[in-house]
């Protein structure tokens, strides 16, 4: 099966194409911000992931089935190589495609995230999430009021308010696959496989109030991308892009041209 994606910019035959891959509980509307200044120059292809917005639902995920599939919707373009440009969960799958396939990723950016395991930080969400389906709201705003039982932030809540939307029944649903999310969620926060070292041109690009880069990432992100670049945006978090997207996407133009 392909994941689901929106093709946009410059015709694929006469430009770069560039893979945009958005993180958990995300959809390929959340990288819009950088699809529209990449479109003047770039042929733009956003995805949604395996158990996210309209793609396909599956029991299995984890980051060899997410880039796989990836590669798979690469190869039905009829792609020799593209740039990629994942956030979060996204940077991961965007890095296990090129410690799959490094013939087929020109060029590698990923947006506030490392070749890490992370601790569970998402309990409260999930909390939330699960809170929101059980309440079955007529509105997005009665689910904003669920979750803000669980969830101080608003825009955070904002974000995932994007993906709740009514089924054929009329009834509003999370667009992502709650239950095999939260069932493989240990997957999503492990580590990627690293078996060796990727040498394509990479660009980490941190949110400098985020701590999902942090020093002590140094080592495993050289020795998995020997030829890693870094660029920290002040003044933004981890949805940096959202927070800065001047910058971010000034950053990203100026190492993908």
């Amino acid at each position: 099966m392909l994941l689901n994606f929106k093709q946009s910019g410059l015709d694929q035959k006469s430009a770069k194409t560039v893979f945009l891959i958005h993180g958990l509980f995300g959809s390929l509307e959340n990288l819009n911000v950088i699809a529209r200044a990449l479109e003047a120059n770039f042929n733009v292809i956003n995805v949604d992931l395996r158990n996210h917005g309209r793609s396909f639902k599956s029991d299995d995920m984890d980051y060899q089935f997410m880039a796989q599939d990836i590669i798979n919707l690469i190869n039905h373009l009829g792609l020799e190589s593209v740039t990629l440009v994942g956030h979060s969960m996204g940077g991961k799958v965007a890095m296990q495609v090129a410690m799959l396939d490094e013939q087929k990723v020109t060029k590698l950016v990923v947006l506030d995230i490392a070749p890490v395991a992370y601790h569970p930080r998402h309990d409260s969400i999930i909390a939330a999430l699960n809170q929101v389906s059980l309440h079955e709201p007529n509105s997005r705003s009665e689910a904003d009021k669920v979750m803000a039982e669980h969830i101080d932030e608003l825009g955070v809540r904002q974000f995932l308010l994007k993906s709740l939307a009514k089924n054929d029944s009329g009834k509003l649903e999370w667009r992502f696959n709650l239950s095999v999310i939260e069932k493989n969620y240990s997957k999503i926060i492990a580590n990627i496989d690293t078996p060796r070292t990727c040498l394509c041109d990479t660009l980490f690009i941190k949110g400098n109030n985020s701590d999902y880069i942090l020093p002590e990432h140094k080592n495993a992100i050289v020795g998995a991308f020997t030829k890693a670049r870094a660029k920290v945006i002040q003044g933004a978090g981890h949805w940096l892009h959202a927070e800065k997207p001047e910058a971010v996407n000034r950053s990203i133009i100026d190492f993908i041209q």
